[in-house]
């Protein structure tokens, strides 16, 4: 059996001539899930996706986003047979709806809460029910009409986050799955402030030394969920007071996060256990973590070049034991920076983090830096360079492609080498003999080719290794289908809305395990127009 990984390098090794070019996914033996690099290697009316060989009318789900100031948030469809004339029927809003309450120590007859109307913040976080990998988050902050209140989202499996204005109010946290047009029921229960865990104490550095920035604490278990909202120390004596959920009192420890919410104030976050029944704890010692210094340098590419516009930055642990990350800095046109940290930890450097622009030669750099409590001035720092990642790519009958924008997305990373950089797009369109170049620092990409609008765009992953070149086999286009269709929404759900939906978002998915793992490959995308007609064009073979 092989791995996506290891045929994905069969591919890699096919292009420089070492090996051949096709092989099966683990335990497949369907000749559709050959993994492939054009059309011409799958089985009739079968197109070459990311994944392998298949049919392009199945496994797709279509995302469309109609209009989100009506409540109209992305709602997701499976589509069985995709057909020239898709037309797309959305529901109506979905929404999380239900009462806020506190409890009360003094119940009336037959009720022992009272409707909570002080404002709170509602949040949902969380992703598609049918294309995974897609996240969605929505917020409100609302005034509870009689305890009622009312939140529109998409369509996802979501955590749900209560937040109180009032901070002595512990946040309230539940999941819920939301399908399209569905109005989910969530109550909150608010616990009666006198049945709240109160735990005081004090933030020092030293002893009764204080610290001279703004900082904030907030309690959570041993998940990391949050038990208390996160409140501010008093600065002239770093007092400060937290409100537990009810549940703390029974447990034997909570972990209290220190933390300094602005990043000018050089001051290390860090987390203790503390014993939550005394109700006070000792005072919280974020230890000798001494002065900020200055840190300069210079970063230089393999040819001795300066790298401009890399990001520079310090992390890892000081002095006391906390954890602390220095702000960003960028290297200006000498290459020069210059940043302000704190001294490193007696026993363990910081690490120096470079992080080069995307079209520079130079890649992402981690050097261990021993930072002295005076200050210091850096030895040039050696970028290693990025590969340079080079192919063909090719039309669907053979010809060189030119003008297709090639576009590579991070989605992982090779052993010891850091999670590459946010998406990075080619410099420029393929030439008129369909190359393509592009520099990226090792890792696991989703190569998207986006030729004209006449075909679809394809994708393919990609393992880039460390190496100077890394060429890629030609990877072939695929023909594409014309799939139009109405956008249309349930005007008896929204007055006076019309039929169609203007200038909807739609995004159509291939959904796909990969390694086992459920994958979603974007294969188009477009805008309605004004009366709510989309046009797309997708893979057909």
């Amino acid at each position: 059996m092989r791995s996506m990984r290891a045929v994905l390098l069969a591919l890699v090794w096919a292009g420089l001539g070492l090996g051949a070019g096709c092989a099966y996914l683990p335990d497949a033996a369907d000749p559709s899930r050959l993994v492939c690099r054009s059309d011409a290697e799958c089985a009739e009316g079968q197109v070459c996706f990311a994944d392998g060989c298949g049919d392009p009318g199945q496994n797709i789900v279509v995302e469309v986003t109609a209009n989100p100031k009506n409540g109209l948030h992305a709602q997701d469809f499976p589509v069985e047979n995709l057909r020239p004339q898709q037309n797309l029927q959305l529901f109506g809003p979905a929404t999380l709806q239900g009462q806020v309450r506190q409890e009360t120590l003094l119940p009336t007859p037959g009720n022992n809460t009272t409707a909570y109307s002080n404002r709170v913040t509602v949040s949902a976080s969380g992703e598609s029910l049918l294309i995974p990998g897609v996240t969605r988050r929505y917020e409100g902050v609302l005034v509870p009409d009689n305890g009622g209140y009312q939140l529109a989202v998409g369509a996802g499996r979501f955590s749900i986050t209560l937040l109180a204005s009032e901070l002595e109010v512990p946040p309230r946290v539940d999941t819920r799955a939301v399908e399209p047009g569905q109005s989910v029921a969530l109550d909150f229960l608010l616990p009666a402030k006198a049945s709240l865990t109160r735990l005081t104490g004090k933030v020092v550095r030293q002893e009764n030394l204080l610290v001279a920035a703004d900082l904030e604490v907030q309690a959570v278990d041993e998940a990391l969920r949050p038990l208390s909202q996160r409140v501010p120390v008093a600065r002239g004596t770093g007092e400060f007071s937290l409100a537990l959920d009810p549940s703390a009192a029974r447990l034997e420890h909570v972990l209290v996060q220190v933390t300094a919410p602005r990043t000018e104030d050089l001051v290390p976050q860090k987390t203790f256990t503390v014993d939550p029944r005394p109700g006070v704890t000792t005072p919280l010692e974020l230890g000798d973590y001494g002065e900020p210094v200055t840190v300069l340098g210079r970063v230089l590419d393999r040819e001795g070049k300066p790298v401009t516009e890399a990001s520079v930055y310090l992390q890892g642990k000081v002095g006391g034991g906390g954890q602390f990350r220095s702000r960003s800095v960028l290297t200006g046109t000498e290459g020069r920076f210059e940043l302000r940290s704190l001294p490193s930890h007696p026993d363990t450097p910081l690490t120096l983090y470079v992080v080069p622009p995307p079209e520079a030669a130079a890649g992402i750099t981690l050097q261990a830096t021993p930072i002295p409590r005076g200050g210091t001035t850096l030895p040039d720092i050696v970028c290693t360079n990025k590969v340079s990642v080079q192919g063909t790519l090719l039309g669907p009958d053979g010809p060189p492609a030119a003008g297709a924008r090639v576009v590579a997305e991070p989605v992982g990373q090779v052993s010891g080498w850091p999670r590459p950089a946010v998406g990075v797009e080619a410099e420029s369109p393929t030439d008129e003999n369909g190359l393509y170049t592009l520099r990226l620092d090792p890792g696991e990409y989703r190569f998207d080719f986006i030729p004209g609008e006449n075909l679809p765009r394809v994708s393919r992953f990609v393992t880039v290794l460390p190496a100077e070149v890394q060429v890629l086999a030609p990877f072939t286009l695929s023909k594409g289908r014309r799939v139009t269709g109405l956008v249309s929404v349930p005007t008896e759900r929204l007055q006076n809305a019309p039929p169609g939906a203007a200038y909807a978002s739609i995004r159509f998915f291939r959904v796909v395990n990969v390694e086992g793992k459920p994958t979603a490959v974007l294969l188009a995308q477009t805008l309605a127009d004004s009366v709510g007609n989309y046009a797309a064009t997708l893979p057909t073979r």
